[in-house]
């Protein structure tokens, strides 16, 4: 049996056992990528090929450079792990059971909990812990908005917690606890604040049963440094591949989560999952055309998606695409208005807008929704910056760090709030934090040599540090060079200033832009090179200001004067014999 069939038949097992438990998202998870593994067109329907043909030619463009050093076909699957469910997985479901199982689909978790309570096997043992935890979290967030409103920060906790951690400690003392009991006990372990024994069990849950992707999320939001994922002690299964892209991600290692999305290809050629994932890295490598190229293909293949559209719309917003990000917003109102995402995304359509208030008020609608989703905080604090209400963007800010520190762009909202408020030196230390956590954005390195130049700082040999930084990152906004040659001739580097002008106006020329940056640059580098004597190069800066009506005109009819005369040792012809 190849190794894509076996990735094939351990999924179908997957989502059966998956569904069977209610483990709905990890169920739906493993079908995606059932589906995304390449089938023989020859077995399958027209509209399906034309489906997998459509992804391949997203896939094959946009091939990364450093999947070149990994295998081009396969995964690192090495064996499968022996599946030891409990003894009636197999068989026909209790009554009781089924009935439990109907109440937990209608979300009546406490009489899901209550049938069961006579269950003695591991399946409906877990499936009752399971709605009680369900129980104690929907109780938590009902205690949250009765107490504090729906955005207030609350005390309430899961009251489940305290018993459920006692049974499962038992159960695992005892042996008596299967794969996903585990997977359940890490969870609350987490939740509890135990976050190494909750490692320890997670892991334990994955070595005997690694298809549940939902404890793989779990383990990853467990390892928020490097150390501790390179601390895991996994078995080697293709699932693992799958896990440690994502953390990759999560741990802004870009460069290598897309070598493993690459090589995950190799079988999952078609998984819309993975080229979401694809789209990600590239979107916080700022590769924006490449992202919209991919969720454009992603949408023609599946027309109703709604995950990860939030970024897209994030990518519309920068290139400021009205016309698109307004029929995103549309085509997601119309699909499920009442998704978090479908809020973000109508909240950046408003925004690009200018209609802030309107903007901000989706994005609240969007954290009722789901008050863990951290993107909402994060823009909502960029909406009210841009309203000048600073102390509520640093609110806002403030409940995206607290709860994910490694969220660089809540760091440089901080940052941005603080300078508008005349604190130079608080922006700086959080420009400092953003810039470490994203080192690539040229956006964070500019922003902090902003703050080095201002006038409580004054800094500018850090400033320039800086602007040769963001320089090196893919300035797309064009804004490091221009400052580095002005700092250099404010210091009376005219050497330096010369060479930043030039390397600026060679960017301006090639993107053919106009402007008073241009201008400023030519007449440096006429003045510049007249006095060193540079005759040539001196006059064919000049001949290019004479093209401009303003007083840079008259000043390059004097400079040519000027050259003409130092040429010559002659006095000058008579002005009119330029061009006006």
């Amino acid at each position: 049996m190849d190794t894509k069939e076996t990735c094939r038949n351990e999924l179908r097992m997957a989502i059966r056992h998956l569904s069977d438990r209610c483990l709905y998202s990890a169920s739906k998870w493993a079908a995606e990528q059932l589906v995304g593994i390449e089938k023989d067109p020859a077995k399958n329907t027209p509209s399906h090929t034309r489906f997998q043909r459509g992804s391949s030619s997203v896939r094959r463009r946009f091939r990364t450079n450093e999947v070149m050093s990994t295998p081009s076909a396969g995964v690192s699957y090495v064996s499968t792990p022996s599946v030891t469910l409990d003894e009636d997985s197999d068989a026909v479901d209790s009554d009781v059971y089924l009935l439990a199982k109907s109440y937990f689909d209608c979300r009546e978790y406490r009489r899901a909990a209550h049938v069961l309570r006579d269950e003695t096997g591991r399946k409906a043992v877990f499936l009752r812990c399971y709605t009680l935890y369900l129980a104690g979290e929907k109780r938590k967030e009902e205690e949250m908005i009765e107490l504090e409103g729906p955005l207030g920060k609350s005390e309430a906790v899961n009251r489940e917690l305290v018993s459920l951690e006692r049974e499962l400690s038992t159960l695992r003392k005892s042996r008596t606890i299967d794969s996903f009991g585990l997977y359940l006990y890490g969870l609350v372990l987490k939740q509890k604040g135990n976050e190494n024994l909750a490692r320890a069990v997670l892991v334990e849950s994955l070595d005997s049963y690694p298809w549940n992707w939902n404890a793989w999320s779990e383990l990853q939001s467990l390892c928020m440094t490097v150390e501790a994922l390179n601390s895991l002690n996994l078995n080697n299964h293709w699932m693992k591949d799958f896990f440690l892209a994502s953390a990759y991600h999560e741990l802004r290692m870009h460069k290598e989560s897309l070598a493993k999305y690459e090589y995950l290809q190799g079988i999952f050629s078609f998984s819309n999952y993975i080229q979401a994932q694809i789209a990600k890295a590239q979107y916080n490598l700022r590769e924006f055309e490449q992202v919209e190229v991919i969720f454009e293909e992603l949408l023609r293949n599946d027309p109703y998606r709604v995950e990860d559209m939030d970024m897209y719309s994030n990518v519309l917003y920068s290139k400021e695409c009205f016309s698109a990000l307004s029929y995103l917003a549309h085509r997601v109102f119309l699909t499920d208005k009442y998704r978090p995402e479908s809020c973000c995304i109508i909240g950046n359509y408003y925004s690009l807008k200018g209609q802030h208030e309107k903007s901000v008020m989706y994005f609240r609608r969007a954290l009722k929704l789901d008050k863990n989703y951290l993107s909402a905080w994060t823009l909502m604090g960029h909406e009210y910056v841009e309203m000048k209400n600073t102390s509520a963007a640093v609110d806002a800010y403030r409940r995206v760090v607290d709860t994910n520190p490694c969220d660089y762009r809540a760091w440089y909202g901080l940052g941005q709030a603080y300078e508008m408020m005349g604190m130079p030196f608080y922006a700086l230390h959080y420009f400092k934090k953003s810039v470490f956590l994203q080192p690539s954005d040229s956006r964070l390195w500019i922003a902090m040599a902003q703050c080095y130049e201002k006038e409580e700082l004054y800094m500018l040999e850090e400033a320039i540090k800086c602007y040769r930084r963001a320089a090196g990152c893919n300035d797309t906004e064009a804004i490091a060079l221009h400052k580095l040659a002005k700092l250099h001739s404010e210091l009376g580097r005219s050497e330096g200033a010369a060479f930043y002008y030039k390397k600026d106006l060679e960017r301006m020329e090639a993107e053919e832009r106009e402007g008073p940056n241009m201008v400023e640059a030519l007449m440096f580098l006429a003045t510049y090179c007249k006095n060193q004597k540079r005759y040539e190069e001196a006059e064919v800066y000049c001949t290019r200001l004479l093209d401009y009506t303003g007083p840079e005109k008259e000043t390059a009819k004097s400079l040519l004067r000027g050259i003409r005369v130092e040429k010559s040792g002659f006095p000058s012809m008579d002005i009119e014999h330029f061009p006006s």
